[in-house]
């Protein structure tokens, strides 16, 4: 069973940074996608970024140029840069794991960007 930890979220004001990550464990296959994914309050959840075994990357057409997505040295973990944010980036953001057909889901981290 695979279980995804996010952290980082929090408050910050328009412009600012934050850095969200993603720590994996359980059974990990060999070849797998990463990625990041967010809902706004009333919206639908969208994809943000991923990452696959790879590296082949992904980003949301509103994002690019402002976020990056990346991997640490266990492979097993993921971050999301977050550079100048803006209200609109206001969600919960939640990682995602793909391997073998199958969807994880961590439980989410609340950024919100507001003065």
């Amino acid at each position: 069973q695979v279980q995804l930890v996010e952290s980082g979220g929090g408050l910050v004001q328009p412009g600012g940074s934050l850095r969200l990550s993603c720590a994996a464990s359980g059974s990990i296959f060999s070849f797998y996608t990463m990625g990041w994914y967010r809902q706004a309050p009333g919206k639908q959840r969208e994809l943000v970024a991923r990452i696959s075994t790879g590296d082949s990357i992904y980003y949301a057409n509103s994002v690019k140029g402002r976020f990056t997505i990346s991997r640490g040295n266990a492979k097993n973990t993921v971050y999301l840069q977050m550079n100048s944010l803006k209200p609109e980036d206001t969600a919960v953001y939640y990682c995602n794991l793909v391997q073998n057909g199958m969807d994880i889901w961590g439980k989410g981290t609340l950024v919100t960007v507001s003065s």
